[in-house]
């Protein structure tokens, strides 16, 4: 005998009878090897079948027998060649079904062995098992039907009628539950067969409605049915007592009690597991792990929802993604400005503040150092920039080789632009010259009315801001290299800053900068 057929009539183990309940659906990150998971799929399946089977088998016996009577004579001939026939024909069909399910199988099998991505052809063979695995059960205990049936009329008519529709019913019932534990049993196969993508539009598995179909129909139908069956066959004369009638319909009531819940249970958490899992993904994903998926793990509508929950998921990372490298090129508040509204090429005036900083001797400093050193310079020069800026509400605007403008007021109003760019220039002295001392640098504070708004063609734009308070900044660090403290800013910024920051510096002289012909008044940095 097979090792195969061997595992059919060996008892089960202590393990093998727990794997028959239902268990939480597998990640595919967690699930074994594919040797490994084919071994324990196959093992699981094959205690499915039997415990289904046999369990479905003893009810049917035990109900015949409260329905029908042991009988003497000729009748308890009759029930022990039913008894016998039926054991011979369970054991044979378990044994033959099982060999039936391990060839059709084999490709499903060979590929989760293989451990490599499904074919369309596999995956829908993966997801096929659960129906095929209830059809083919269902097809020997309709056999059982018509060969019980036949064989019982010959004896009886009402008899082997009742002996067909009972092992009919049975056979409803014991095929509906192998199909919901063999659905639970392959979760993990299914979650590796639809990690490569989600299920098809035309799904091998019954959906959600199928499923609390077959609820109902264990624990409402089939008991209505079987209480139609018992009345038919007493109305036909059948000899069926009436304390027989009273025990047979206890015992159906009560299957259907224990049936009936078992697959409510089953069919409610093949539904209820993987909304939790994705309840428990979508608050990862609030909680802002874009990251976060579930594993697909279902063939049937819930499948194409959690594979739906997952393009979403990435499509939220995809767009997070895009936002930070979009913020880092123009800056977050342009980047949040443009994903929230309709970005259009024009402007509005603003009141602004413009902070101008450019490094003294950047072209000597360009050829006595290597490029990638010269880069590394830079790159912590800018850096200190940027932070400093965005710290007092600022936008550094954009990077002009060695020098950067950088806006206050907008695209973001804030109250004092004045005041936090005369704040931000002199933080920005005091950090350059702790931190990088090896460069030097002029830096301009200006501040009045600008245009801000999206400058150049409808296939490319920037966010720029245009007017006088932009070109004073410029000449204003133009000026400060040559003079000691570094920092200048016109007078018009310190009558727009707040008191505060304007008692921080003092009037100096006035001078008339490159490209204008009337004097500006200046001012420094007093601390």
């Amino acid at each position: 005998m097979s090792v195969r057929a061997q595992t059919l009539i060996d008892p089960p183990s202590a393990r093998g009878v727990a794997d028959l309940l239902p268990a939480r659906p597998v990640a595919p990150e967690d699930l074994r090897s594919g040797e490994e998971l084919a071994d324990r799929l196959w093992r699981r399946l094959t205690w499915a079948s039997i415990a289904a089977n046999c369990l479905g088998a003893l009810d049917l016996v035990v109900f015949l027998a409260l329905l029908l009577g042991v009988g003497s004579g000729g009748g308890r001939v009759q029930t022990l060649a039913n008894v016998v026939g039926g054991a011979c024909y369970t054991a044979i069909t378990l044994y033959v079904g099982n060999l039936l399910g391990i060839r059709r199988n084999a490709p499903f099998y060979a590929w989760l062995r293989s451990g490599r991505p499904p074919t369309a052809a596999e995956r829908d063979g993966a997801l096929r098992v659960p129906l095929d695995f209830a059809l083919s059960s269902a097809g020997f205990w309709f056999g059982a039907a018509l060969l019980f049936g036949v064989g019982n009329a010959l004896v009886s008519p009402a008899i082997g009628a009742v002996f067909a529709a009972t092992i009919a019913l049975g056979g409803l019932s014991t095929s509906a539950v192998a199909y919901l534990i063999v659905e639970r049993i392959m979760r993990p196969a299914t979650a590796r067969a639809l990690a490569v993508g989600p299920p098809p539009q035309r799904r091998q598995r019954p959906g959600v409605a199928a499923r609390l179909t077959m609820a109902w129909m264990l624990a409402t139908g089939v008991p209505l049915l079987g209480v139609v069956t018992i009345a038919v066959a007493r109305l036909a004369g059948g000899h069926i007592g009436s304390g027989s009638v009273v025990a047979a319909s206890a015992f159906l009531a009560a299957a259907g009690l224990v049936v009936g819940l078992l697959a409510t249970v089953v069919a409610a958490r093949s539904v209820a597991d993987p909304l939790a899992g994705m309840r428990d993904a979508l608050a990862r994903v609030e909680g802002g792990e874009l990251d976060a998926r579930v594993p697909v793990d279902d063939g049937s509508e819930v499948g194409l929802l959690q594979a739906g929950f997952n393009r979403m998921a990435l499509g939220l990372a995809e767009r997070e993604r895009m936002r930070e490298l979009f913020g880092r090129h123009v800056g977050e508040d342009v980047a949040r400005a443009a994903l929230d509204g309709e970005v259009k090429l024009g402007g509005e005036e603003r009141e602004v503040a413009a902070l101008f900083i450019d490094i003294v001797g950047s072209t000597a400093l360009a050829a006595a150092r290597p490029p990638a050193e010269v880069v590394a310079l830079l790159n912590r020069f800018f850096e200190v920039v940027v932070e400093v800026v965005e710290a007092h509400g600022g936008l550094v605007n954009k990077f002009e080789g060695d020098a950067a403008l950088c806006v206050f007021g907008a695209p973001v109003r804030i109250a004092d632009p004045a005041g936090g760019a005369l704040a931000a220039a002199r933080e920005l002295r005091r950090r350059l010259r702790a931190g990088l001392a090896e460069l030097d640098f002029g830096a301009g504070v200006s501040a009045g009315i600008a245009v801000a708004g999206n400058v150049g063609a409808e296939q490319r734009y920037e966010y720029t801001v245009i007017g006088d308070p932009i070109n004073e900044a410029a000449r204003l660090c133009e000026l400060a290299k040559s003079h000691p403290e570094r920092l200048l800013c016109s007078a018009g910024a310190l009558d727009r800053a707040d008191g505060d920051e304007a008692r921080r510096w003092a009037l100096s002289d006035r001078q008339v900068l490159r490209g204008r012909e009337a004097p500006t008044q200046i001012a420094t940095a007093s601390v």
